[in-house]
This record gives structure tokens, sequence and C-alpha cells, in this order.
């Protein structure tokens, strides 16, 4: 049973269409400030195109190569270094994320201290923190961290959350501030984007229908990490995430007459389908597609890979 939607979403489209664009228009290299997305498969397959991945702008050689921003959106520091060097740099922050980092630019003004929903470490959750001057955010992650939260001024706190979050962890956690904090202000719409709200949802609908659950997906991607979880918690006993068909551990699946498939939103779907052919050369398989939401989102490349493209 295949989950849709499932994989890429339209902020991972965007992220690999402007490196691809940059390599087209600009040739070899392009440099890549972290992962563009998280999924090795889609990494090394621009590496072979010509992009290089780096860590931080101080390996990025002075001169005219593109350096793009990756999906997950970057501290304010990062393009102010750029600007400084004089780097030719283009963003591909998601326009979900970049929302988030416009939201809590707004509270700052309005005096009031962010507090962030997000895992530590994560690079969406240091680019965000990164928009605000050092603790103007805090960060919690769960509802015991919310308990123990001492903000100097309770009564001027708004919230934010991190895109690729659960939405039933998140939930809790909301519930815990607004009980703590019944001032808190909330972003105008909610910040967990429509393509993890839709791969979470259908996810819950298929996975108790199923003997085992595939989730397809990088290990440090979020999003792909929380289908998972969110198929062990619907009630599927065996619930795996598995990077690409090569990975599968056999064991984990002899004996199951019913498997649901999804892809995290940064998972290309050749490697769904390179899946489904390794089960098909040891069962039988009937494929089924179950829908739970219709998906149209678009978001144009950077602006400066437009105007190039219409010149």
């Amino acid at each position: 049973m295949l989950c849709a939607p499932r994989g890429f979403c339209a902020g991972v489209v965007r992220a690999i269409d402007a490196v691809e664009k940059a390599l087209k228009l600009y040739g070899a290299p392009v440099y890549v400030r972290h992962e563009i997305v998280h999924n090795k498969y889609v990494v090394e397959s621009l590496k072979q195109k010509g992009a290089i991945f780096v860590d931080e702008l101080d390996e990025v050689p002075d001169g005219k190569a593109p350096v793009i921003f990756s999906a997950h959106g970057v501290p304010k520091s990062v393009p102010e270094e750029a600007k400084k060097r004089g780097l030719f740099a283009l963003d591909a922050t998601c326009p979900l994320v970049t929302k988030v980092h416009r939201e809590a630019e707004l509270h700052h003004r309005r005096g009031r201290i962010v507090v962030l929903i997000g895992h530590a470490g994560h690079p969406e959750v240091i680019g965000t923190m990164g928009q605000l001057p050092e603790g103007a955010v805090l960060l919690v992650e769960t509802v015991a961290d919310v308990l123990s939260l001492t903000p100097e001024n309770p009564d001027k706190l708004a919230y934010a959350t991190q895109t690729t979050l659960s939405v039933d962890d998140t939930e809790a956690v909301i519930a815990a501030l607004k009980s703590r904090f019944p001032d808190i202000a909330g972003p105008h719409r909610e910040d967990i984007c429509y393509a993890t709200t839709n791969r979470q949802e259908s996810v819950k609908q298929i996975a108790p229908q199923v003997d085992a659950m595939i989730v397809v997906g990088s290990p440090n991607s979020s999003n792909s990490q929380r289908l998972r979880e969110v198929a062990e918690r619907a009630g599927c006993k065996v619930s795996a995430l598995v990077l690409r068909a090569d990975d599968i551990d056999w064991s984990l699946f002899s004996g199951i007459t019913r498997l649901g498939i999804t892809a995290g939103a940064s998972a290309p779907e050749v490697l769904v389908e390179e899946i489904i052919d390794a089960f098909s050369k040891r069962y039988q398989v009937t494929v089924e597609s179950f829908f739970t939401a219709d998906e149209s989102v678009f978001f144009p490349l950077p602006r400066a890979l437009r105007e190039i493209e219409t010149e």
C-alpha cells in the first residue's frame, strides 16, 4: 500500500531545481552550504553534476561561482558573511521556513521572547534561532522542557515551530505552553508545513492496516524520522526507515502479507520504485495507492535564477 502524497515537497523540488539551474547557467562548480536537502542519494547525484557541498562559507573560494544556501535556512550571519566577501549567494530556503523566520522577527520587534519548538542541532532550528540576537529565542523539545521554562517576562512570549515536526507531539507541547503561559502569542497560520502534515496523516490511516511500514528517507531527515514514529504510534508493529533497497533488513519483513510504503519529503520517487522492485524479487507483489490529500503547491526558483531565465 503506497501512501499518497509521499516524497518530494514543493520546497525540496525548488531547492534541487535551484542547484541544477545554477549548474546549467554557470557551469561547475556550484557550491552548496550544507546538504541541499537531507537525502544522501540526492546529494550524491548533484555532486556528480558538479555541485560541491561545504559545511561553512570559509570553504568557498573567492570568485564568481554561485554558493547556494540549503532548503533548511541559515542564520542571518551567513548571508551577511557572503555579502561581505562579495560571493554570489543564492538562497534556496524553503518559503515555509522563511515564513517562520519572518514571524520570529515580527515577535521580536514587538518585544516578545520567542519559544521555538524544535530539535536542537537541526539546521532549520539553527537557522531560525540565528535570525534573532542571542537569548531572544528559547528552544524547547518536549512538554518537560516547557514545564522547566523560566522566561524573564512570562507575559511577553510567542511560539514558533520547526516545520518538520510530528503534528501530535507539537500539539502536546503547544498545549503545555498555553497552559503555563495563557497570553503566549502563536503563528497566524500553523508552522508545520502542509507536506509534513499530509504525509503524517496518510501514514496514520495506512499503518493500522498493514503488517509493516517502510519510510523511504535518510536517518538525518527530521520529517522522515517523524513518519516512522507516526507509523509506530498508529499501531504498525514494524516501522523501518530505509534509505534505499540495499539497506533493507529482510529479517524484519518475513511472513508479512501487507506492507505500507511512504517517503519523506526529501526522498525521490526512484528510491520508492527501487524498494518495490526489491520486494517483487522476493514476493508476489500487488501495488495499491492510498490517496489522502491532493497537493498542488509550487514555489518559484530564487529570484536571481528566474530573472536570468527570462532575460
